[in-house]
């Protein structure tokens, strides 16, 4: 006889509410993003000419390519995350709708990934785009000084 276990996994269990904080943390990072990509391309425009007249010019290609990507997958993602918190209602509302219900929760799952995964290539990409910038700084003040 088979034995019929019942798999759940962490969202099954998470509220409404939990759900909801999630989505407004990731409207949070979504948009300090976005400020910050503001801030590294204003960085970028101040160091162009140390930036392309150095060795590390195609590594910073590289890197402004990347921010180039981030930026416009930004946008599709800050809208799908403000549907997915419109749409939370289906599982606030009074009427069952399991097949809903659990579509839901498994698009959160898959958001969930994808908001991680953006997450830690801005972190990555900030960090190459500091260095890189940090060594042009540092280049154009012995040529200054």
């Amino acid at each position: 006889m088979k034995n019929n276990i019942s798999k759940y996994t962490y969202l099954e269990w998470l509220s409404a509410e939990e759900i909801h904080d999630t989505i407004k943390q990731w409207l949070s990072e979504l948009n300090f993003s976005k400020d910050e990509q503001l801030f590294l391309n204003d960085l970028i425009q101040s160091y162009t000419q140390q930036l392309i007249t150095t060795s590390f010019f195609q590594e910073s290609l590289n890197s402004i390519t990347k921010l180039k990507k981030l930026e416009d997958d930004l946008v599709p993602l800050l809208k799908t995350v403000q549907l997915h918190e419109k749409q939370l209602e289906v599982l606030v509302d009074t009427i069952d709708q399991l097949h809903m219900e659990k579509a839901y929760l498994e698009t959160h799952k898959e958001l969930t990934i994808t908001i991680n995964a953006y997450i830690q290539k801005n972190r990555e990409l900030k960090k190459e785009l500091f260095k890189i910038i940090s060594i042009a700084m540092k280049k154009e003040k012995r040529l200054l000084g």
